[in-house]
């Protein structure tokens, strides 16, 4: 088996925004990439998402020898996976589908290459269930962008092997990333439960008129988000426990943390009322502002964010 400093062609699989910004990334690393995608007009898309890209990226650093010009394109999937070390699968979410293409990439692809999922939720075991050579495939969850955002969750499924869990936490960790393995397979793996939990308690406090869509997310962003962006909250309930640490929190806040997961609502975001409430919200907040523009706002304070994070200062 390759190790992952052998991995040198990556095969993208789904050019749309995931895969876009995936290429992007390990071009940005000195990878030959080569992608597919059957849509009308996938290649120009892709290449104009990585030409937008490529400025952030030169600005956080380019690996030796990383170049645009080592993207290639082909609507044949049998032509993109062939010689690839590791393919990256950004398909549709659905589980039929992905069953389906994971076994044709199967088939199509060297022993040795790591297939690796970028599923928001569809567990490994469900999507390997067709493969012959299932342990060698395996979830590398990013979040967008993924040229930017450095957390990839990393899931094996039944048949996945550890070496493969180990080889593919090497390599999203070589292409500058944050890899964690998730030891067990759970619906929307972890970031996404997370997200879930707090939009849960959001989309309630907002269907009760506790609060406007736009001071919800300000109370988000504004309070705990900015440290959410520096520690994990452990890290920072520690510190909230003064000298003490989490012996301290606990002592302190158990009482209030339990009353307040026992007053957590649970509100029907099918609601046609709700989210015509909550996207009523949005629009209000977004005040005029195109799709385009918010995406360029939220890339440049990332930038600023990482630069920070990189420097020495934070350690």
């Amino acid at each position: 088996m390759k190790t992952d400093s052998e991995i040198k062609r990556v095969a993208i699989v789904g050019t749309g925004v995931i895969g876009a910004s995936w290429a992007a990334c390990f071009l940005a690393h000195g990878l030959d990439v080569i992608a597919t995608d059957p849509a009308p007009g996938a290649e120009p898309a892709l290449f104009k998402y990585v030409q937008a890209a490529w400025p952030a990226l030169t600005t956080l650093g380019l690996t030796a020898g990383a170049s645009i010009d080592r993207l290639r394109f082909t609507s044949d999937l049998g032509q993109a996976v062939r010689d690839a070390d590791l393919v990256q699968e950004n398909g549709p979410e659905r589980e039929a589908f992905k069953i389906k293409l994971f076994a044709e990439i199967d088939a199509k692809t060297p022993p040795a290459a790591i297939l690796a999922s970028s599923s928001s939720g569809i567990t490994m075991s469900r999507i390997q269930s067709a493969c012959a050579r299932a342990e060698r495939t395996v979830i590398g969850h990013p979040f967008t962008p993924p040229h930017l955002i450095p957390l990839v969750e990393v899931v094996g499924g039944a048949k996945t092997s550890p070496e493969t869990v180990q080889r593919a936490l090497a390599f999203y960790s070589k292409m500058g990333r944050r890899p964690i393995h998730i030891k067990k397979e759970v619906k929307g793996h972890v970031g996404n439960r997370l997200q879930a939990a707090l939009y849960r308690e959001i989309a309630y406090l907002i269907d009760q008129d506790v609060v406007s869509v736009a001071d919800v997310d300000a109370a988000v962003h504004l309070g705990p988000g900015l440290r959410w962006g520096l520690m994990g909250p452990n890290l920072l309930f520690h510190l909230g426990g003064g000298a003490g640490g989490m012996t301290h929190f606990f002592e302190q806040f158990t009482g209030p943390m339990l009353a307040w997961w026992a007053d957590l609502g649970n509100p029907d975001l099918a609601n046609p009322r709700l989210q015509e409430k909550i996207k009523k919200g949005v629009l209000e907040e977004v005040a005029g502002r195109s799709f385009e523009a918010l995406a360029y706002e939220r890339d440049e304070l990332l930038m600023g964010l990482l630069k920070l994070l990189a420097s020495p200062r934070h350690g």
